[in-house]
């Protein structure tokens, strides 16, 4: 068995181990298990049942995961995307009116997209134009992404006034405080060099949380998953087939579009599977991986899915290969039945990790040329407006539109890919038909 892993994922070529691996796998999805909670109460807010909708989110990760292990061979998670749920359920239900059926019906057309252009590789030519400072740009904006994202899950940064929108949290509570000695702890022992840090350190806040009493203990270990049935193959794709529905098409197109190609070019940099020319190898494979997911997300019942940024967790406990995500998958099939105790790790254990996570992702920024202008407030704008706006897909579709305009005025257009003028026009719709209503 060990001599079939290693051969069918190269696991010795990447200089990894079938036990660095699991590790990997394991600590990836403590990282993601959260959807397994947080999509559905989303997505409640647009009529979709919280019950079945567990279950497809956790089928969707499971499902895709396996994918992009087995097939494309990459240690990435994908799950239902934070911030498409976010604009399926508040914007395009709550402020727009639609259905949710008909919601899921334009996420089924934009999967259908995403893989006819996979399959004619226009999502891989997009990935070479772009150029090296937005790719680097991405991995740091990511690293900071994650990095806010943990601090606001761990309590320790909190939401704020007008005047100032974020603020410190009450740290004289004990889960931000929790949360500081679990961001030490998984910080010395990365320093230490500890293999499966990230993962030992999680489980030491949670099994602290269960002892001071902070956290309860699970009461309930097994539990039968609910049926899907009020939510499978319930999308309506005659009724987004309309020009008003246009925006809300074209919104999610560019988002997960743009959020895939960040994820994977930032993740892939930070766990050095780039080519010398910054390029992901085969990136058709993790790319059909999630556009396959976002058609049968779609079908089970829940939001746009794709290649998920807390991969980083696993990358960084040593995930070099496939094996990690499929390790990954079989926990989350595991949750069908073992939700209540799996998804039992609290905030104040994982956001922590990310924070961690987030500090090693930005080492790339010393690659970005900071004497080049036109390469520097591309990358700048890109790495803020990632991690200002919570939003992804903003930050990089602002980059796509910033760098060529800086080549353009300053007389180097002929830097630019025809590729990455695709991109800007891409960006300026999405810009333009994005619904701002909250």
């Amino acid at each position: 068995m060990e001599k079939f892993l290693d051969s069918y994922f190269q696991i010795t070529r990447h200089k990894s181990t079938i036990h660095r691996e699991f590790l990997a796998g394991v600590t990836t999805f403590l990282t993601v298990a959260y959807i397994i909670v947080v999509n559905p109460a989303i997505l409640e807010a647009a009529g979709i049942p919280k019950g079945p909708s567990t279950v497809a989110t956790i089928l969707t990760a499971a499902l895709g995961t396996l994918i992009m292990g087995l097939y494309a061979r990459r240690p990435f998670a994908i799950a239902p995307y934070m911030g498409e749920n976010a604009f399926i359920a508040f914007t395009v239900v709550g402020v727009l009116g639609y259905t949710w059926p008909q919601a899921l019906g334009a996420v089924f057309i934009a999967g259908v997209i995403f893989v006819v252009i996979t399959l004619l590789k226009i999502r891989s030519w997009f990935v070479e134009a772009i150029p090296q400072c937005l790719k680097y740009a991405f991995a740091v904006g990511i690293g900071l992404f994650l990095s806010l994202l943990g601090l606001v899950e761990a309590g320790i940064v909190r939401e704020g006034t007008p005047s100032a929108p974020v603020q410190v949290g009450d740290l004289s509570h004990a889960r931000p405080v929790m949360a500081v000695i679990g961001f030490v702890v998984i910080s010395a022992l990365l320093t230490l060099r500890v293999r499966g840090a990230i993962l030992y350190g999680m489980i030491a806040v949670t099994v602290a949380g269960y002892l001071t009493g902070l956290t309860p203990v699970p009461t309930e270990v097994l539990s039968m998953p609910p049926s899907i049935s009020d939510i499978f193959l319930k999308l309506d794709i005659r009724g987004s087939l309309s020009w008003g529905f246009f925006p809300v098409i074209l919104t999610i197109f560019v988002m997960s579009l743009v959020d895939t190609m960040g994820t994977l070019i930032g993740l892939s940099a930070r766990a050095g599977l780039l080519d010398k020319d910054g390029n992901l190898p085969e990136i058709e494979k993790p790319m059909m991986a999630d556009a396959v997911t976002t058609v049968a997300a779609s079908l089970l019942g829940t939001t746009t899915s794709g290649a998920y940024i807390e991969s980083a967790a696993g990358i960084e406990a040593g995930g070099r290969t496939g094996l990690a995500s499929v390790v990954t998958a079989l926990f989350f099939l595991l949750a069908l039945f073992f939700a209540p105790f799996l998804t039992s790790v609290p905030a104040y254990a994982y956001g922590p990790a990310l924070v961690a996570v987030g500090g090693l992702m930005i080492g790339v920024i010393h690659k970005i040329d900071f004497d080049d202008l036109t390469e520097l407030i591309p990358a700048f704008a890109t790495i803020v407006l990632m991690c200002f706006t919570y939003n992804l897909g903003v930050g990089i579709t602002a980059g796509f539109i910033v760098f060529p305009l800086m080549k353009l005025l300053t007389g180097r257009a002929r830097e630019v890919h025809p590729g990455m003028w695709a991109l800007f026009a891409l960006s300026l719709l999405f810009y333009i038909f994005y619904p701002y209503h909250r």
